[in-house]
């Protein structure tokens, strides 16, 4: 059995981590870290401190109504990839321990490809 990092739980939710195939299990955050447990297998877990994490990167579509998914990404180990059941709730819990200026919105596809056009067209000196 893991060793979870917290002492206290303010928030355990159903969530699904995209590191490879889908893993199905439940998200904690609490006062030391983020953690995700598989559901299955106890031996696939995912647990990040807070202060090792860099940026919280939120995909907002229709104007905030809906949050499919979202990402952590650390200042190490790149971007973990998470969606949960209710990610409006598990992004305010978040919130307290990630200062606010470090939570961000995803570039929409449209941002995407207007950057990539950008970069093509940029005159040269």
């Amino acid at each position: 059995m893991v060793q979870s990092i917290n002492s206290k739980v303010d928030l355990a939710i159903d969530a699904t981590s995209f590191m490879g195939l889908a893993d199905y299990g439940k998200i904690m955050i609490g006062n030391k870290g983020f953690e995700f447990y598989n559901s299955h297998d106890l031996n696939k877990y995912i647990q990040i401190p807070w202060d090792e994490v860099d940026y919280v990167v939120a995909s907002v579509m229709f104007k905030g109504h809906w949050i499919p998914r979202y990402a952590i990404r650390t200042k190490k180990n790149g971007m973990y990839t998470f969606a949960s059941k209710d990610p409006k709730k598990v992004l305010r819990a978040m919130r307290k321990y990630v200062e606010s200026d470090h939570m961000v919105r995803s570039l929409t596809f449209f941002q995407v490809i207007k950057r990539g056009l950008k970069g093509r067209f940029k005159k040269k000196k």
